[in-house]
């Protein structure tokens, strides 16, 4: 997938419901299944994890509220080291997309032909191609930066600055590279070189003689004006738009821009196409005639903070959502990190054994009914459900010499039982194995149901909107829900521990190799009426082998004749 936006390839990522199996299907490729989620946090979230917060950006400020709400960050402004004498120049607007891109070519070429290097921001792939096919048709060379030559961004970028150079790229392309004014001689010196080493001789004579070159044409770049951003469009986010131009201009550089719009564009067509028109019928505008007024540019200031407000809102809101898996995260991932600490967990699987017993014996044993009336066969089944036994209990089990007289007294002879029965799975599986056994289960379970929640979660959150229409808000309704859901998953998860550590079967490894690796025989008939293989083995007793009516070793549950005996 590549970014529309960035145009950043995105590996590994999928689309979902189904629509990356579609593209699959109609490419001819083979149809992956769907990703299912592990794992999710949002950004906020994440961020808010670390116990110091702080960033450095130069384009904070038009989000200082969000900064301040979100993560309880104050922005300060700290000033530049030099004067900033770029020139931003007012936007200027067409009355439709056609016209602006033609005005865009002319003032592409008018800067090549003065050697002032552009730099073309767009707000998307699309667009940064139209622009390239439309300076194809003249005679000015250009780069144009997106997927296709992604990994050689930073080297078109560094030298974005040469003289009568034009770059073409996504708003987003190339940051973290400075651009310098004549071209960057240590770019150009390890293309040379092939090498960035600063030991290599080879490098260090390069870097020598394109040093001279970039001051010489800096100096012509200085003249013509410096870099000069020009704009295609104006992005949702003045952030963005504050990034594009902030290319130019640094270290006390001169330089310029200016945006170009016209009333087709997203931003203006959705957010301020009305005002803007009536603005343009006061002001008169004529075809393929700009118009360039303070008026025009604050307006579409506004139409931008009305985009970022609704943006704000719909990450507040999503971050609304995710504090209540939030919540249940740090449940989830504190429980799994005791589960990996090493620690014996006997006494936590015998105490999710007690809260079983206590529910089953609340469930079944009313202490307001005589016990020779309770359904002592309801008791057994649920017994053997949970635990794979069958206690065999009823009115006339004596605890401690006396009948059964309530549900405390069947829960204390089932404990003492279970107990009993963990302790003779213990000692024939040995200690080290049985608390291996009892993390791996755990483990698992709470993987597995973890995953399926974060799935069920999700569905939840699509469709919890809708409770709107009956009047109750849907963020506490989500809330509730996902609390219910989560207490769900707790319960479950103690009845899985629980169920798989009593019945989960060994296998010995050389039972393993036995069932998996069946040694090949060349059965050929000998002078005797035996088999070679018969003549050759000496004669023994087999104590190991496996009766055929006796449970497999491999663990299924099955005779050994109706699975691996077959």
């Amino acid at each position: 997938i590549v970014d529309e936006f960035t145009g950043r390839l995105m590996p590994g990522r999928r689309w979902s419901d189904g629509l990356h199996q579609a593209v699959e299907a109609k490419e001819n490729v083979k149809i992956e299944s769907e990703n299912q989620t592990l794992a999710t946090i949002t950004f906020q979230n994440y961020f808010r994890m670390y116990k110091k917060l702080s960033g450095m950006t130069g384009t904070a400020d038009t989000e200082s509220v969000e900064f301040k709400e979100i993560y309880n960050l104050d922005v300060v402004v700290i000033p530049t080291n030099q004067p900033m004498i770029r020139i931003d120049n007012h936007d200027v607007v067409y009355k439709t997309e056609d016209e602006k891109f033609d005005a865009v070519i002319q003032e592409i070429q008018d800067c090549h032909e003065r050697g002032q290097p552009v730099l073309v921001g767009t707000v998307s792939i699309e667009k940064s191609e139209r622009v390239a096919e439309k300076l194809k048709k003249t005679s000015v060379k250009h780069y144009v930066l997106n997927a296709k030559n992604h990994e050689r961004e930073a080297e078109f970028v560094a030298q974005a600055g040469r003289f009568g150079a034009v770059t073409i790229s996504t708003n987003m392309a190339g940051r973290g590279t400075d651009i310098v004014l004549g071209g960057n001689p240590e770019f150009m010196a390890a293309a040379e070189a092939g090498t960035k080493d600063p030991a290599d001789p080879n490098f260090q004579a390069a870097l020598a003689k394109y040093v001279e070159q970039c001051k010489g044409e800096r100096e012509k770049v200085l003249e013509a004006g410096g870099l000069h951003i020009l704009g295609t469009e104006r992005h949702e986010s003045r952030r963005i738009d504050n990034q594009l131009r902030g290319r130019s201009g640094r270290q006390g550089d001169p330089g310029s821009s200016r945006f170009y719009m016209s009333l087709e564009d997203d931003l203006l067509r959705i957010f301020g196409a009305d005002r803007l028109k009536g603005l343009m019928g006061r002001i008169g505008m004529e075809d393929n005639e700009p118009i360039e007024h303070r008026w025009i540019s604050r307006a579409i200031e506004n139409a931008q903070k009305k985009v970022e407000s609704h943006n704000f809102d719909i990450r507040k809101h999503l971050l609304e959502y995710d504090d209540v898996m939030n919540k249940q995260r740090e449940v989830v991932y504190h429980r799994r990190r005791e589960l990996l600490s090493g620690a014996s967990l006997k006494d936590d699987v015998l105490d999710m054994c007690d809260a079983l017993i206590e529910e089953i014996a609340e469930a079944h044993g009313n202490n307001e009914i005589d016990p020779a009336e309770w359904d002592w066969k309801a008791i057994d089944d649920a017994f053997f459900k949970q635990f794979k036994f069958r206690p065999g209990f009823s009115a006339q089990t004596e605890v401690e010499g006396k009948p059964i007289h309530g549900s405390d007294d069947l829960i204390e002879i089932a404990e003492a039982r279970v107990r009993e029965l963990y302790d003779l799975r213990e000692t024939e599986f040995t200690e080290p194995v049985m608390r291996q056994i009892e993390k791996i289960v755990m483990l698992q379970t709470l993987d597995a149901l973890w995953k399926d929640h974060l799935l069920a979660m999700d569905h939840l959150k699509e469709g919890i909107g809708l409770r709107g229409y009956a009047q109750v808000n849907p963020l506490v309704e989500y809330q509730k829900e996902g609390f219910t859901m989560f207490e769900a998953l707790m319960a479950v998860m103690q009845q899985d521990v629980v169920e798989k550590v009593f019945s989960v079967q060994v296998q010995r490894q050389q039972d393993v190799e036995q069932i998996q690796q069946p040694k090949p025989q060349r059965v050929v008939m000998s002078h005797g009426g035996e088999t070679e293989a018969q003549a050759a083995a000496p004669a023994k007793r087999e104590e190991n082998k496996v009766g055929r009516n006796d449970p497999c070793p491999c663990g299924s549950g099955k005779k050994y004749k109706r699975c691996h005996g077959k």
